[in-house]
């Protein structure tokens, strides 16, 4: 098949998404897809035509995901037509061209539903859920509205816009986030009023809203599920601090436990709201739902996230690993999600 990888962008898990999609597109070629690799913004300078029968020259500059999340206005810089448009040169063509677009796009423009809607109206087949589960999954306060009207247990929180006063206050210490964001940036933890304002100040660099929530002491977990079906559960365990952008991304940062070394009925129980998500999410194909556990043994549901990461470190891979599936197996069911 002709499957354009489609990655980068601008948003702050540009990096990311690279390393995702760089993985992602070595591992189709490897199954013998005519894949190509494509900077959605910055897109393919010259004639796209043949371009599936052509080695990716963007594979070739993706480096690991660093410690710091990447410069998106020196990234807006590189565009020859001063960043006009989201998609860059013969982009749209080449996935006009391709019989599938594999999105390894990453936070805003890509998981949150606009570039599903574009590919709708165009006709393109694309791989993840669509418009209307990743616009619900991507803003946190619209899923936590939902988590908390179908009853999934989530950290008590509130929705803020930048200027108003808080409707009600969460005790410290409190988590702040913004509230479409990923990868863990523009994530405090609060302890006192100081480091409140200087946490909400560093959350609203990143959008007009945010997520103030009650701070859950605790052991962290993920589920991925796969066409409503979980998978086996992940522990996440920090060698410092919470389970941030770098604990993510930079090897060696975190232990990964998986299956997660929990009582059975708890992990049963994890699954089960990952799939429950899944359904009230109104998600397709893919997910990954993120989870955090109490002292007490009380199980929290913190997100979704309808385009996980598929890097060298990503949990959805050693979760599908787990359950006997290998990247590349990944990678083919994902793609045949898309086009059945």
């Amino acid at each position: 098949m002709k499957i354009a990888v489609l990655a980068g962008g601008i948003s702050t898990e540009r990096d990311v998404s690279l390393s995702s999609g760089g993985m992602i597109y070595r591992a189709l070629r490897a199954r013998g897809h005519q894949a190509v690799l494509v900077d959605v913004y910055l897109g393919v300078e010259g004639e796209a035509e043949g371009i599936f029968e052509r080695e990716s020259i963007l594979e070739a500059e993706i480096e690991a995901v660093g410690e710091e999340n990447p410069d998106i206005e020196a990234v807006k810089a590189m565009r020859g037509d001063g960043g006009v448009g989201f998609f860059g040169p013969n982009v749209l063509e080449i996935c006009r061209m391709a019989d599938c677009v594999f999105l390894a796009l990453h936070g805003t423009s890509g998981e949150d539903g606009r570039i599903q809607a574009c590919f709708d109206l165009l006709g393109i087949p694309y791989t993840g859920a669509d418009f209307v589960g990743s616009c619900l999954a991507m803003d946190k306060g619209i899923a936590k509205d939902l988590f908390r009207a179908y009853r999934i247990p989530t950290p008590r929180g509130i929705r803020l816009r930048k200027g108003e006063r808080e409707a009600e206050k969460i005790p410290y210490p409190c988590i702040v986030k913004t509230s479409c964001g990923g990868s863990s940036i523009g994530v405090s933890i609060a302890g006192d009023e100081e480091e409140y304002e200087r946490a909400k100040e560093e959350a609203f660099r990143y959008g007009e809203e945010i997520i103030v929530e009650q701070y859950i002491r605790g052991r962290e977990f993920s589920v991925g599920v796969m066409k409503g079906r979980a998978l086996p559960v992940i522990e996440m365990a920090p060698g410092e601090g919470f389970y941030d952008y770098r604990n993510k991304y930079q090897a060696g940062a975190a232990v990964e436990t998986c299956p997660a070394l929990i009582p059975a009925e708890k992990a049963a129980e994890m699954q089960k709201i990952a799939e429950q998500v899944f359904s009230v999410l109104r998600l397709k194909s893919y997910a990954r739902m993120d989870f955090i556990m109490s002292g007490e043994g009380e199980v929290y549901c913190l997100e979704a996230n309808t385009l996980p990461g598929m890097t060298s470190t990503s949990l959805l891979p050693q979760e599908a690993a787990a359950a006997g599936m290998d990247f590349g197996a990944l990678c083919e069911e994902i793609l045949r999600y898309a086009v059945s």
